[in-house]
């Protein structure tokens, strides 16, 4: 069992059981999924830089990246429809436990001039999305293979029906997010 797993039924769902005044245990938010995704523009041009994202996200997620097609024709972009222009992963269970894990203690740190999360992102029904702006914070990418640095939005889906339920559950996972009167 990962490390985030075990604390989460040993000491998060009692806690947030009280917090919340849920009487039932399954009435307490819990991850449902993350999903990363990285949108390459530049492949429609160069398709090495897709073939480096999806190896990337599939070094950081440990699980083979799917590749995302164009649903439209885009004159202006030089984008026709069926054309890659990206790649996501969805994680479940242990997997997204682990990533998880690695994104508040390993990566989040890393960034520069790192002051916390923007509170903000939840989307109004518990989930949480959020973007970074290389994939350098993880240790498992090696610096000598990235040519180009690439952006990721993470998109952490809850079981929870309101932003304060989630804010409440992530927050109890050690997401690290900005204090309120620190916003600019």
């Amino acid at each position: 069992m990962t490390r985030l797993l075990e604390k989460y039924k040993s000491e998060i769902v009692p806690s947030l059981k009280e917090e919340l005044g849920h009487k039932n245990v399954h009435a307490v938010p819990k991850l449902e999924k993350i999903v990363i995704s990285m949108g390459v523009g530049e492949a429609v041009q160069d398709r090495k830089r897709l073939d480096a994202a999806v190896d990337h996200l599939t070094i950081l997620s440990g699980q083979k990246a799917e590749i995302r097609r164009a649903k439209k024709s885009v004159s202006g972009f030089r984008l026709r429809e069926g054309m890659p222009i990206g790649c996501r992963v969805t994680l479940r269970g242990k997997r997204m436990y682990e990533f998880l894990d690695r994104l508040i203690t390993l990566a989040l740190p890393r960034v520069r001039d790192f002051r916390g999360v923007n509170p903000k992102g939840f989307d109004g029904r518990g989930n949480y999305n959020c973007g970074l702006q290389e994939q350098l914070v993880f240790p498992e990418v090696d610096p000598e293979t990235v040519t180009q640095p690439q952006g990721m939005n993470i998109t952490i889906v809850t079981t929870a029906t309101t932003n304060e339920e989630g804010h409440s559950l992530l927050k109890a996972f050690g997401m690290p997010f900005k204090n309120k009167d620190s916003d600019r």
